[in-house]
């Protein structure tokens, strides 16, 4: 038995015990919802209508609002690692890097094989199809919930969609009438909100100052960054119609770290802040029809600027519409089909580094989808779907799914899946080149394919018992066109292309146990093994390594006790393995947060992160922040 597998084997016996533990449970519930509760939460993302999350044939973690609490969560980062089925990697005080079931890496990305969607506005940016997470921002207590799924979403949600999906949703206006302002102070810095809400109208505003971080050495990153952020939402109904408007502004200055390019072009500039700022709207209407059919219509608007000094300056604008039709239910089949069209406008002032070139590039992506879940059975259900998508790079794909779900008893959901999705090229892929002029040692690549995942998963969901539940995913990843740095035959330059293929192999699995009245444990796992090699004529000289940037297995625990009816107490334990290319050591990160409520409208907490000491995460030695301990008190006033 190897070393990895005797250290997982601690995690896969608790999970194991979990139901066993169960028996001295009692039925009281210590959150907001009950284990059983959260069985049967709504979830959207699966089939894009309601259902029990119990029923859906997909692998998907629910991180509820009392989750986000609990944890003391800060930010949406701060949020995203309490799924078990997510990897987030910091690299500097802001910079993240977050994947589901691997791939978190690649020789000229990181991140941009997963979907985030915050109330259905795309966030990702198609200059690299992956997310800037220092500008991605909510008022923590305005999350209802936070979706993860991992796997393949391309059916539903389109290209990106490969490795997983994250939807975001806040509350409806309805939800957060009154007022509320928080203020949390700690070693990472500020961060201070205000909302009110009235009737069908909330309003806030955010802020946040955080300081620099530090190197192994204890020598300081320049990594400050300041945010300063304004929005609303509006929620209302008449008749069958419900109609939802939501608007964000924010803009942000950060000081920047040294970039790895820098290196490969010999230059040393002095480095400038990275200045950002957006403006978004959203509107979204949704009619009830007879029989059980609905409609809905969504648009928005997103306008975004950022300033890398001297490295290069985007101004980007996206508008994007999105029809779906829930046809009547006819005897076994349920319906869905719908259509998506997106458009963007992207201006980029090239510097002496790196060069967007046209510097000045429109373009279109447009699809449909259809989805029909068929009753074979009242207890076994098959769903088939397709969507077929064209983007400005590759032309059409066709992106199809099939799935299967057996009610195995009351309580328990067997599920099987097949998929095809890909990951279309991005700016990033194509139109970079590198230094800002020629002659160029990196020339884009013209001729990259979409990379292409097909997908095949089993998995089961339960409540061995009561005050128990349990859910595991077996998963079998087969990756083509993976991107390669190829070297010129002149051997003058490199470009990008497509010669590397790969497998990903893994299992995940989490649940939760009612210990006592008072207690609740839960627990995750995920084992990932992946292979990859250069296929026939590439001459990558980095080879499949520079796809190695993921663990081979994650753990988290999790214990939530209610110390007395005002005093709540969390305790979290997350264990990551070593990262291969670069080199990042194993670590164990240990959180806490001790909540207590002075009075109904009025709530300290004092929460504490990396309790046992700083470690890295991701990027190269000489440059990744040592994530380090965390101290910091919150106070939260609100009025009902």
């Amino acid at each position: 038995m190897t070393v990895r597998l005797r250290r997982l084997i601690p995690y896969a016996a608790l999970l194991v015990a979990l139901p066993a533990l169960a028996e001295v449970a009692l039925p009281q519930e210590i959150a907001d919802l009950s284990i059983e509760e959260l069985a049967n939460i709504q979830v959207t993302s699966v089939s894009k209508r309601p259902q029990q999350l119990a029923a859906a044939a997909a692998s998907v973690f629910v991180i509820t609002a009392d989750d986000i609490r609990r944890a003391g969560a800060a930010s949406l980062t701060d949020a995203l690692r309490l799924a078990p089925n997510l990897h987030v990697a910091q690299g500097t005080g802001y910079g993240f890097s977050i994947s589901a079931r691997g791939l978190n890496g690649s020789n000229n990305s990181v991140g941009n094989k997963l979907l985030v969607l915050i109330d259905g506005r795309s966030v990702y940016t198609p200059l690299f199809s992956g997310v800037f997470w220092d500008v991605q921002d909510l008022v923590m207590e305005d999350i209802d919930r936070i979706e993860v799924i991992s796997g393949p979403g391309g059916t539903l949600w389109g290209v990106n969609a490969v490795n997983g999906v994250i939807n975001i949703t806040t509350r409806s206006a309805r939800d957060t009438a009154g007022t509320l302002a928080s203020l949390r102070a700690g070693s990472r810095g500020v961060d201070t909100a205000f909302r009110y809400g009235s009737g069908n109208l909330r309003v806030y505003g955010k802020y946040l100052d955080h300081r620099p971080t530090e190197l192994a050495s204890g020598a300081p990153v320049d990594d400050s960054r300041h945010q300063s952020q304004l929005g609303f939402r509006h929620d209302s109904s008449s008749g069958e119609d419900r109609f939802s408007v939501h608007g964000n502004a924010y803009r942000g200055r950060a000081d920047q770290p040294a970039p790895g390019l820098l290196s490969v072009t010999g230059l040393n500039p002095v480095l400038g802040p990275i200045v950002s700022s957006g403006i978004n709207l959203t509107g979204l209407w949704t009619r009830s029809l007879e029989g059980g059919a609905s409609v809905s219509l969504q648009a928005y608007a997103d306008r975004t600027r950022r300033a890398v000094v001297p490295i290069f300056s985007e101004d980007l604008d996206i508008i994007d519409l999105q029809f779906q039709h829930a046809l009547v239910p006819t005897g076994a089949h349920r319906m869905v089909w719908g259509a998506n069209y997106r458009r963007s406008w992207d201006e980029v002032s090239n510097g002496a580094i790196v060069a967007f070139l046209p510097e000045q590039l429109s373009q279109t992506w447009s699809s449909l989808f259809a989805q029909d879940e068929i009753a074979l059975r009242e207890d076994l259900h098959l769903t088939l779907g397709a969507r077929v998508e064209r983007n400005p790079y590759t032309g059409v794909e066709l992106l199809p799914t099939t799935r299967l779900a057996w009610s195995a008893a009351p309580g328990h959901t067997v599920w099987g899946g097949l998929s095809r999705t890909v990951r279309a090229p991005s700016r990033l892929d194509v139109d970079a080149f590198i230094p800002g002029s020629p002659p160029f040692l990196l020339r884009g690549g013209a001729q990259v394919r979409s990379e292409v995942a097909k997908v095949l998963e089993l998995g089961y969901r339960g409540q061995p018992m009561a005050g128990t539940s349990f859910s595991v995913t077996a998963f079998h990843n087969r990756y083509d066109h993976l991107r390669t740095q190829e070297v010129d035959p002149s051997q003058t330059f490199v470009t990008f292309g497509s010669l590397m293929e790969g497998k990903a192999s893994g299992i995940e699995m989490w649940g939760s146990a009612q210990v006592a009245s008072n207690w609740r444990l839960s627990a995750g796992l995920v084992a990932l093994h992946q292979r990859f090699r250069l296929k026939a004529g590439s001459n990558d000289t980095a080879g499949p390594g520079t796809a190695r940037k993921d663990p081979s297995h994650t753990a988290l625990l999790r214990s939530t006790f209610n110390l007395a009816s005002d005093k709540e107490l969390e305790v979290g334990v997350r264990k990551v393995g070593a990262l291969d290319n670069p080199a990042v050591p194993a670590y164990t990160a240990i959180d806490a947060r001790f909540g207590w409520r002075l009075r109904p409208e009025l709530e300290l907490s004092i929460t504490g992160h990396n309790l046992n000491g700083g470690h890295a995460e991701f990027g190269q030695a000489a440059t990744r922040t040592q994530v380090g301990r965390e101290l910091a008190v919150k106070l939260v006033w609100r009025t009902f």
